[in-house]
């Protein structure tokens, strides 16, 4: 389970340089009786390079954020004697599970590091320069010829995180996601009666008797024009993509019984736009705060309501939940578990 504390940031722009490669050097042996001494001049080190690596429990681009500018160490030049100039140390960032590099010039995509311990180099140190030593031959034995060291790498970087979860909460601002994820994993959002208390993802997990969980991540309410970046659209869409089965939860209005089957088309038109290969995951519905109902007769309506203006939708899919009294939630969580692993098999923590 996380709950994210503090400034969440899931885009970070950071320039990234890795270091030069040292200079090779000419140099020649000057030892007592050996007036004619070879070559001896040896090759710089390599620069250091910039390492992504995945710290699994890290949520947030936070720590990168506050710095915007990383260059890795220089190879050192070559010395006398042959001897090779000292490497340039490494700098290794950790980033959360879900973090996608781009070429920020190029638009190009370099990595997509989600499994907890991966790492890649993003920009490579400049290999070192050769010493006059490495030039010397039969016909040139006093070589004076050394090379440069290679530039290090150097690219605008955008890192964004996607966030990894099994299972994604989607819905209207306060439609009591935050509340729900609350009552059926132990995760602690803020929760207040007003639109976008959801201002960044929450993670829950679900765990099973036989060991391993299944991550939950309660997103921020998305509302119309969602994918073209209005409201928190943008940030519900790019944290939906990665996860493999959805919940959709939709408020109940018991003055209005053909708002929720309005509510879905919408959310589901704000998806498609965005990626339609999304709508085709499986998916549940969880009508909530029935609550607000005042009987059985009154919730069975609402449920046959809803499935008559969706017809292609299997009843059984549909629940009539209230995350506030948890009316409901037990038997939801465990068609979550059971219809996750009927789909892609034992779930374990990512």
């Amino acid at each position: 389970m996380a709950y994210l504390e503090g400034k969440f940031i899931d885009r970070v722009k950071i320039r990234l340089k890795a270091g030069d490669g040292g200079d090779g050097i000419v140099s020649f042996r000057h030892e007592k009786y050996v007036p004619f001494g070879g070559p001896d001049g040896g090759d710089g080190g390599d620069g250091g390079s910039i390492v992504l690596r995945v710290n699994p429990g890290l949520n947030t681009l936070e720590k990168l954020h506050t710095q915007p500018f990383y260059r890795a160490e220089n190879g050192s030049p070559g010395g006398k004697n042959n001897r090779t100039g000292a490497n340039g140390r490494d700098i290794v960032l950790e980033v959360p599970p879900g973090t996608i590099v781009k070429n920020l010039d190029t638009g190009e995509i370099l990595m997509d590091l989600d499994q907890p311990g991966a790492e890649a180099v993003v920009v490579r140190g400049g290999r070192g320069g050769k010493g006059n030593t490495r030039f010397a031959t039969a016909t040139n034995q006093a070589p004076r010829k050394c090379t440069p060291g290679k530039p290090g790498e150097e690219i605008t970087a955008l890192l964004e995180l996607k966030m990894v979860a099994h299972v994604g909460l989607i819905g209207l601002p306060n439609a009591g996601k935050s509340t729900l994820i609350s009552a059926i994993t132990g995760a602690r959002p803020r929760i207040a009666d007003y639109p976008f208390t959801t201002l960044y993802p929450v993670l829950g997990t679900l765990t099973l008797p036989e060991g391993g969980g299944i991550v939950i991540a309660d997103i921020p309410g998305i509302i119309q024009g969602a994918h073209e970046g209005l409201g928190l659209g943008l940030d519900f869409l790019r944290h939906i993509e990665r996860t493999r089965l959805l919940v959709y939860v939709i408020e109940i209005s018991p003055l209005d019984p053909s708002a929720p089957p309005a509510t879905l088309r919408d959310l589901q038109h704000e998806i498609r736009q965005y990626d339609p290969a999304i709508l085709e995951r499986p998916f549940l519905v969880a009508l909530n705060k029935a609550d607000l109902l005042t009987g059985e007769e009154e919730k069975n309506l609402v449920r046959d309501l809803f499935c008559q203006e969706h017809p292609d939708i299997p009843p059984e899919t549909v629940w009539v939940i209230s995350a506030l009294t948890r009316e409901g939630t037990g038997e939801l969580r465990e068609r979550i578990v059971s219809l996750y692993q009927e789909e892609f098999g034992q779930a374990a923590p990512r």
